[in-house]
């Protein structure tokens, strides 16, 4: 194919032409220092607060509330550390789900070590959390509550305005890793009475090492790294101003953005459903119809390896991805479709599409034309698919 089609934009976004050229000025000719005091540095400063500007127009909050960091992780980590040392006084609590990104479980993990508690709630077949379940968990020394606003992998929206309601008037912190849908869905926090909230600028078309962590007025946590008196002495160290300046655009241009390309991604991504429903056979749709990310489509086929599917698309110039990226190239199954109850050979047969405003109906019929062929030509040479399919004919 002489065109590649991207469709991996869970696991990253091309920066777009506006935001490069945007950026460039402060890679080359406005390189000072923010904290510095004469001109050169002062107009990074400017650009730094036009930056949480832009940002926090489209979380519909106060710049004040908005702290850089290096990205989702480095977001994360600060949430649920600075949450469990700022409260451990309370209790040691906390509450999450077994389908977050690693970011959220594997710090969760590390909190374990330290002597926390960490519930890990269960999730129904679509990967939602059930309130039910959060409510029974929550105790009086429940001092955190971390979901997640939509999942990376299968698209699912989880209920968060329902779960802030119900933590309103609990003294837990909530917090959620809004990495996924920032700049994709409408994100509320101070609606959702969130206390805390996780972003990534590669996932809305801004540049890779940047991120924000979102604090609702009021809520103090420890600084996460030491050293100099930036970002009002809660982040130390100077300012990624390029990438920062970078993100503060790709965040004006989602806002202005979003709910057209919501509409015209929802209807490119329930065309491709259709057409792989109809027209592949032994195929599965992982996550829920309609509750999902506009973007998002996520499907097991039966009897070939879906890290095989990935490998095959590739090589016609075709870019998916078969879970997470920060899980590709594991022998392991994705832990998200294990805990919506998938079995293994169905966990393992998934492969994740993921459409942007770049994506055209072309590269999702080329895309479902050539898939077809993959899993035809696979499947022939599948000992266990050609008995099944011989059985099948017998009935």
């Amino acid at each position: 194919m002489d065109k590649r089609i991207y469709l991996d934009n869970a696991a990253t976004t091309r920066m777009s032409d506006e935001v490069l050229n945007y950026m460039l000025s402060y890679l080359k000719e406005e390189y000072g220092n923010p904290s510095s005091i004469y001109d050169l540095g002062a107009d990074n400063k400017r650009a730094l607060l036009t930056a949480r500007k832009s940002i926090a127009g489209v979380l519909e909050c106060e710049p004040q509330n908005i702290y850089f960091t290096s990205g989702g992780t480095e977001s994360d980590n600060w949430a649920l550390i600075g949450s469990a040392e700022s409260r451990c006084h309370q209790g040691r609590h906390i509450i999450t789900s077994k389908i977050e990104h690693h970011a959220i479980i594997h710090t969760c993990q590390y909190l374990e070590k330290r002597g926390y508690e960490v519930t890990y709630l269960d999730v129904d077949e679509q990967g939602r959390v059930e309130l039910e379940r959060l409510q029974k968990a929550l105790r009086r020394d429940t001092i955190l509550v971390s979901i997640m606003t939509a999942n990376n992998e299968i698209g699912t929206i989880q209920p968060i305005e329902q779960i802030g309601l119900m933590l309103a008037n609990h003294p837990a912190l909530f917090h959620t890793d809004a990495v996924q849908a920032f700049g994709h869905i409408p994100v509320l926090p101070e609606k959702w009475k969130v206390d805390l909230l996780s972003a990534s600028g590669h996932k809305f078309h801004g540049p890779k090492g940047i991120g924000f962590l979102y604090v609702r007025e009021g809520i103090k946590l420890p600084s996460f790294l030491h050293g100099g008196k930036q970002e009002r002495g809660m982040r130390a160290g100077t300012e990624n101003v390029p990438a920062i300046v970078g993100m503060g655009k790709a965040a004006e241009i989602a806002g202005k953005t979003m709910l057209k390309r919501m509409e015209r991604e929802t209807s490119l991504r329930d065309y491709m459903i259709h057409r792989i429903e109809t027209e592949i056979p032994y195929c599965r749709l992982n996550g829920p119809r309609k509750n999902r990310l506009a973007n998002n489509v996520n499907i097991s086929f039966s009897f070939v390896d879906g890290e095989t599917i990935v490998i095959l698309l590739d090589m016609e110039g075709i870019c998916t991805s078969s879970g997470s990226a920060c899980t590709a190239g594991q022998a392991v199954s994705s832990h998200v479709l294990t805990e919506i109850g998938l079995p293994e050979d169905i966990a393992r047969g998934a492969v994740r599409f993921t459409l942007s405003e770049e994506t055209s109906k072309k590269d999702i019929d080329d895309t479902v034309d050539i898939l077809k062929q993959i899993l035809e030509k696979n499947r022939k040479m599948n000992p266990v698919y050609t008995s099944f399919a011989k059985l099948n004919q017998r009935r």
